[in-house]
């Protein structure tokens, strides 16, 4: 019985998205944002130096299609990428009117997402008073600091000395649907960190707040702060049925990996593995040695994004890119005849693009384990339902299979 691996790399766009126009960073559209061109564009003028040289190295996704499929997305020029491809290719657009983790998500598993998210605006403060009183009475505390839109890395350095010394939550948000509350694991403590977004998350999923993430770090003002990987998802639950459903519903397992339990609520999942990239590879890895035969194992990689996209850093997007290839090309010798990997994103975060958001772009849809050739332009939600053919367990929604 086939196996499948659905595998987003976490804000990997390629541009093309036919309304970019109208998804901001700031005051300037997204139109010609393209995270990978931009990114082997500056790798081969010498703009990617720090910790690597020389032009974007992606050989194995390459050879799956990924230059074909970034040529069929985007009329953004980039170098390199030309090799002939050896699986099949393509380029998906996105339905849902956000370009954001649950709404790239929900629709790669089948569900465009149904309503429009909240977002908090772009001013100081960007939450209504009776908000930040709410939360800073679960929080047991005589306010919060923050309360506006910001970079995580950022906010964390620029507040985290008040915080340890007034012991009140840092909470900001983005151009995403997202309420984020930083602390530090060790004064404010973790455990009460993630029970505080657990009693606030149902007040702002039912404003329609996509997530409210638990940002843990560490750290002094004399050695600076760091966020630990010990970050929390709480997403709204999907409104329907979606892949990871239609398969557990079918008598099969689905194994997720990385933010997938969180994004989903563990909704039609059986196992969660958790860990920084490196660690997730290695999950991913074991997954291919043990998954059971008519298994989905679904797994996202979030580094390119959290790490290097929102920092606006191309050399190290540039190195995770490498690095994720490397292993790659040692992880697709191990699948089982029958089994499929496909390879895509959820949206971009162009990291040559002004701002700290990410962009609306195409994601690139690469498929290992079939036979060679082009699937053209499609839709999120047609993997799924590709998926879902090769596994042969009944679909729902709006995709198509391209199989």
């Amino acid at each position: 019985m086939p196996r499948a691996f659905l595998v987003v790399m976490d804000s990997v766009g390629i541009g093309g998205a036919p309304d970019a126009g109208t998804f901001f960073n700031g005051d300037l559209p997204d139109l010609g944002a393209n995270t990978l061109a931009h990114i082997a564009q500056a790798c081969a003028a010498g703009q990617a130096e720090e910790g690597r040289s020389g032009p974007l190295q992606v050989p194995t996704m390459e050879r799956l299609g990924l230059g074909a499929a970034m040529r069929l997305s985007s009329s953004v020029p980039f170098p390199g990428l030309d090799a002939a491809p050896q699986g099949r290719w393509g380029c998906a657009r996105e339905l849902s009117r956000g370009k954001d983790t649950p709404s790239g998500h929900w629709e790669l598993a089948g569900l465009p997402v149904p309503w429009d998210w909240h977002y908090f605006p772009d001013q100081a403060p960007s939450f209504a008073e009776d908000l930040t009183a709410f939360v800073a009475e679960q929080a047991g505390t005589d306010g919060i600091l923050g309360n506006c839109h910001a970079s995580g890395t950022v906010i964390i350095n620029d507040l985290g000395s008040e915080h340890l010394r007034t012991g009140k939550p840092i909470c900001y948000t983005s151009a995403d649907s997202v309420f984020q509350i930083a602390a530090h694991e060790e004064t404010f403590g973790l455990d009460r960190l993630l029970k505080l977004c657990e009693a606030v998350a149902p007040h702002l999923h039912a404003m329609k707040v996509g997530r409210v993430i638990a940002r843990p770090f560490l750290g002094s003002a004399e050695a600076g702060f760091t966020r630990t990987t010990n970050r929390r998802d709480y997403a709204i639950t999907p409104p329907a049925p979606v892949l990871t459903n239609w398969v557990q519903d079918a008598g099969r397992k689905v194994h997720a990996i990385g933010k997938i339990g969180d994004i989903f609520t563990m909704s039609g999942i059986d196992t969660l593995k958790k860990g920084a990239d490196a660690q997730l590879m290695q999950h991913l890895c074991d997954a291919v040695e043990t998954a059971e035969d008519g298994s989905l194992t679904f797994a996202n990689f979030v580094e390119f994004d959290s790490l290097y996209g929102h920092t606006r850093d191309i050399s190290g997007y540039a190195r995770a890119l490498e690095w994720f290839d490397a292993e790659l090309g040692r992880l697709l010798p191990r699948l089982r005849k029958g089994d499929m990997l496909v390879l895509t994103a959820d949206h971009g975060n162009d990291p040559s693009w002004p701002g700290t958001d990410h962009t609306r772009e195409q994601v690139p849809v690469l498929i290992a384990g079939l036979d060679a050739g082009p699937i053209g332009q499609v839709k999120f939600a047609d993997v799924a339902a590709s998926i879902a053919a090769h596994l042969d367990v009944p679909a729902q929604g709006p995709g198509k299979s391209f199989l």
